[in-house]
Order: C-alpha cells, then sequence, then structure tokens
C-alpha cells in the first residue's frame, strides 16, 4: 500500500493550486543555491582539515606558520 504516482499527482496540484507557479520556481532556486552553498562549504572545511593535518604531523612542536583569528584589546 504504496504511494501511487496518482496520489503524487493530486499533491503536485494541490501545491500549485496553494502557493502558484511563480513561486514554486523561486523556492526550487533558493533551495538549489542553498543545497549549493552547503557543498561549497562542506568543500572548504576538508580543505581546512587538511592543512590542520599539515600542522599536527609535525615532530618538532614548533609552530612555522600561523594566522591571527581574534586579537584581544587590553593585549596590545
Amino acid at each position: 500500500m504504496g504511494i501511487s504516482i496518482w496520489h503524487l499527482l493530486i499533491v503536485l496540484v494541490i501545491v500549485m493550486v496553494l502557493f502558484g507557479t511563480k513561486r514554486l520556481g523561486t523556492i526550487g532556486s533558493d533551495l538549489g543555491k542553498a543545497i549549493k552553498g552547503f557543498k561549497q562549504a562542506i568543500h572548504e572545511g576538508e580543505e581546512e582539515g587538511q592543512g590542520d593535518k599539515k600542522l599536527e604531523s609535525k615532530e618538532s612542536g614548533r609552530v612555522i606558520d600561523g594566522e591571527v583569528t581574534g586579537r584581544d584589546k587590553d593585549k596590545v
């Protein structure tokens, strides 16, 4: 007792009547942009993770290159 094609068509027609075709198009494009941004963020996170592994693999215990992420105003 699954969902048949007729059930899906009826739901699609009801959604189109409620929201309209223009609004469904904008919702679809916004959803596509959100998914694209999410995938890009995941990819950037993986690249940053690879950079961290390079620093951790150093056995000397010294940091050669670094990046300032924040600065306290009291410690000038």
